[in-house]
């Protein structure tokens, strides 16, 4: 029957979450949820209630071939990733670009040392923490499409003013502005490619669109060794050149990205993109109606509908999500102290500004490379928190290295360690897809977002005062500290699945223990929504 689909091809499953885990299946075939009339009757009326904006596109009965919807994937990646992956340079050239300025004496010519700058990276990511979950929600109510063109301006514009700073409070205050317009750009983002993307879809184009970050870092170090020769000119330093010129190219970003970013599948048309905008109507039918037979959920509210505060709520109270935001809390804080100092730590170890920078582009490249590797492995064999885990089983031994070889090893040998660890297998993409997966609804997956990440940042907040002053070059004690946080992240990994295993078998007892009458009543007419429902299973 239409309630039951095979689960990452061992158990029978409730049909809710797990289509996409399924296999390569063809959203055109007759087999899909919305086989059953009752149920496709049923979740029309949902839609119809929720205003959800593509509910003229639903359509139980609608077929396509599979090649078809081969090419207008490929044309969403073209028009829909690819910019978002644009807007995503825009963000972290300014969240890197500090990292090589600092290379080029601006600490001391602002008077600052090494402490002052965490103070600010760490007031930066207490404001990034603290706008993720109002910026989600301003996005919501708005439509991310008006929200996210306005920040990355908002950014540009505060980003380009740090080439006028004189003093450390000034950088205080605008690392403060810095963090409250950059906050909310990534869940949002996220929560806008999940329009247009079934669940299956979504890591890989998230693996693509956290290539950013590689990317940002070889052109923003690439950028960086030669504007950082510009020191002299008009009387400035490099770094000040460094932050008016970059301010500028992603201002210019933001405006192209009020034309470029549409609401949603089926309102593509404007004066910019065109009368008929980007997709025709058999494209929009069978981009609504595949995003719906992967994921029914994604029609139960309209994509400028706000979050009032019982649903939000509901989402923060949904404690079978937290294990993973603990995830996002932990992974990521045994890294971060090396992609901060990376091009600084060469500089106090002999290197010059110009290839302290250069030097940063190997790790990036091989980084990239990893996460596109590990993310389309997880995919292939789905897998999630056991892939996961390698991240940081690879980081180990390098930072074991650090600690425990002299001081006095080659320069090029330390340079050597810090960029193998940092070509880690980055599982960002892996953790993102999953805590969406898992939120089985549009309304707790903008609020997912913006929790998981509010946690990364509680836990870069963590890791941006690990190394002190007191500590470096080399800051052994931090390496130390760095290898324990590194060892219960590798249990915490094998936790959480187990976590998720368990969650899985005790709802399998209660949904068996329904007769089949009781199962197909509760799919028609429960009013669990979401995680709570007792026919979901949690991806692991």
């Amino acid at each position: 029957m239409g309630f039951f689909a095979r689960s990452n091809g061992e158990l029978k499953q409730p049909v809710v979450t797990n289509a996409s885990d399924s296999g390569n299946e063809s959203s055109a075939s007759d087999d899909h949820i919305f086989s059953d009339p009752s149920v496709a009757d049923r979740w029309r009326k949902v839609y119809e209630k929720a205003n959800y904006e593509n509910r003229h596109r639903f359509d139980p009965n609608y077929k396509w071939e599979p090649e078809e919807e081969k090419r207008l994937v490929r044309k969403i990646d073209l028009r829909i990733t690819l910019w978002a992956w644009i807007m995503f340079l825009s963000l972290d050239f300014h969240r890197r670009n500090i990292n090589r300025a600092i290379s080029d004496n601006m600490l001391p010519e602002i008077g600052m040392n090494t402490n002052d700058f965490n103070y600010g990276q760490t007031i930066f990511l207490v404001c990034f923490l603290s706008a993720e979950l109002p910026s989600g929600l301003i996005s919501k109510k708005l439509g991310a499409d008006r929200w996210i063109p306005f920040i990355i301006c908002a950014w540009s514009l505060l980003a380009g003013s740090q080439a006028a700073l004189h003093s450390r409070s000034a950088y205080f205050a605008i690392k403060a502005f810095l963090g409250l317009f950059m906050g909310g750009f990534i869940p949002d983002i996220v929560l806008w490619l999940t329009y247009f993307y079934k669940s299956g879809e979504l890591p890989i184009r998230l693996a693509f669109f956290w290539t950013a970050l590689s990317t940002s870092n070889i052109v923003g170090s690439l950028l960086a060794s030669g504007i950082l020769q510009m020191r002299g000119v008009l009387g400035w330093g490099g770094w000040r050149w460094l932050f008016l010129l970059e301010g500028i190219l992603t201002f210019i970003i933001g405006l192209f990205s009020w034309v470029l970013m549409p609401p949603g599948p089926c309102q593509t048309k404007s004066w910019f993109r065109g009368k008929d905008g980007w997709f025709n109507e058999h494209e929009e039918y069978i981009m609504v109606n595949r995003l719906l037979r992967d994921d029914p959920s994604k029609g139960d509210m309209n994509n400028r509908q706000a979050v009032n505060l019982a649903k939000l709520w509901r989402a923060v109270s949904d404690w079978e999500q937290w294990p993973l935001y603990l995830i996002g809390l932990m992974v990521y804080i045994p890294p971060s102290p090396f992609n901060t100092y990376l091009s600084y730590i060469l500089r106090e170890i002999g290197f010059s500004v110009f290839h302290a920078n250069l030097l940063a582009i190997p790790s990036q490249f091989l980084y990239a490379v990893n996460l596109l590797i590990i993310t389309w492995v997880s995919e292939r064999v789905k897998e999630r928190s056991i892939l996961s885990s390698i991240s940081n089983i690879w980081i180990f031994p390098w930072l074991l290295a650090l600690v425990v070889l002299p001081a006095t090893i080659s320069p090029w040998v330390r340079y050597a360690l810090i960029t193998g660890l940092l070509s880690y297998p980055y599982c960002h993409a892996i953790l993102v897809g999953w805590n969406a997966k898992n939120s089985n609804s549009v309304r707790t997956r903008a609020i997912s977002a913006a929790l998981y990440n509010m946690f990364v940042q509680a836990g870069n907040i963590a890791a941006s005062n690990i190394y002190r002053e007191e500590d470096k070059p080399l800051y052994r004690r931090g390496n130390q500290i760095l290898i324990g946080i590194t060892s219960a992240n590798i249990l915490l990994f094998y936790f959480v699945k187990a976590f998720y295993v368990w969650r899985n078998k005790v709802r399998d007892r209660k949904w068996n223990a329904l007769t089949k009458e009781q199962q197909e009543d509760y799919t028609l007419n429960t009013t669990d929504e979401g995680q709570q429902r007792l026919d979901f299973r949690f991806a692991h």
